[in-house]
């Protein structure tokens, strides 16, 4: 289903910016980032297969997201392990339920800050201060060795579709490999409970999507390393530094490419299905054959 896309030809929203045709490290806001939509990101690229669909990646691309707790927590953790962000404004209020502390909420995320309460100003502080004590996870955001939020542009050679990538952190170039962290809030950081989220949520798309990133723009060989530091959301905020095996890579380079083709092929068309534009044949799960044919035939 490979399409090629012109050099050019990627279709930006007619109220956007204008589009980014050539590789390269852009410095921008978390925001104008996400308005390169013409661009397919990570994120993007997992929306677009199953248990997805490409009406759902439009849908979202076309809707933006009502901001969520559990998404502001993360991006006020991610503030301060990074050291960029939006503001953090604590409210003086551990229950937001009177109108007056409504509206001061609503005004602050108008502002494009967060509001936090203090419990919530406090935990996040904790967070950071845990991280920093861990011995690898400090070293790889070490101020002094890279920049944070940075925004990068490619074009795949395949498809012609462009890509982008905004990496947690870029560390300064230097001999030796090039290892990649991106920060992750987590209920659990224990490596099984991990090695779950990342099926769920395909973060061995994103590992393969940030190494082909640094890769195009003659940032690393193949030898990069992207790793993922993992922190738990609750005392006494415990990190774990993981790092996807070659199974794992492999499997989400293969699924990029699928997502990359069918990006392609939804531009060019207008077209962005659902599950499926045919009938689907269904069968019962494998446990629930198992369990009625012992139980009835």
């Amino acid at each position: 289903m490979t399409t090629a896309v012109q050099a050019g030809a990627a279709q930006a929203p007619a109220a956007g910016p204008d589009p980014i045709t050539e590789p390269g490290i852009h410095e921008m806001t978390n925001e104008e980032y996400h308005s390169h939509r013409y661009a397919l990101s990570s994120s993007g690229a997992r929306l677009l297969l199953p248990p997805s669909c490409p009406a759902l990646f439009r849908h979202a691309q076309d809707t933006p997201p009502e901001p969520k707790k559990t998404f502001e927590l993360g991006t006020a953790a991610h503030k301060l392990v990074l050291g960029e962000g939006p503001d953090l404004i604590k409210v003086d209020a551990e229950k937001w339920t009177t109108n007056a502390v409504k509206a001061e909420v609503a005004a602050i995320r108008d502002q494009g800050a967060i509001p936090l309460k203090p419990t919530e100003y406090q935990q996040v502080h904790d967070m950071a201060d845990a991280l920093r004590r861990h011995p690898v996870a400090s070293m790889l955001f070490d101020p002094a060795r890279g920049k944070p939020e940075q925004s990068l542009f490619w074009r795949d050679a395949p498809t012609g579709v462009m890509r982008r990538a905004r990496f947690d952190w870029l560390p300064d170039a230097r001999s030796g490999r090039l290892i990649i962290p991106d920060y992750k809030t987590c209920r659990s950081a224990e490596p099984r409970a991990l090695a779950r989220a990342v099926e769920e949520f395909g973060y061995h798309q994103q590992d393969d999507w940030y190494r082909a990133a640094a890769r195009a723009l003659d940032l690393a060989d193949d030898t990069a390393a992207f790793v993922f530091v993992c922190q738990e959301k609750t005392p006494p905020y415990i990190v774990t530094v993981v790092e996807m095996d070659a199974e794992a890579r492999r499997i989400g380079a293969a699924r990029n490419r699928r997502a990359l083709e069918v990006f392609a092929e939804c531009t060019a068309t207008g077209h962005w299905p659902g599950y499926s534009d045919e009938i689907a044949y269904l069968s019962l799960p494998a446990w629930a054959a198992i369990r009625d044919t012992e139980e009835y035939l």
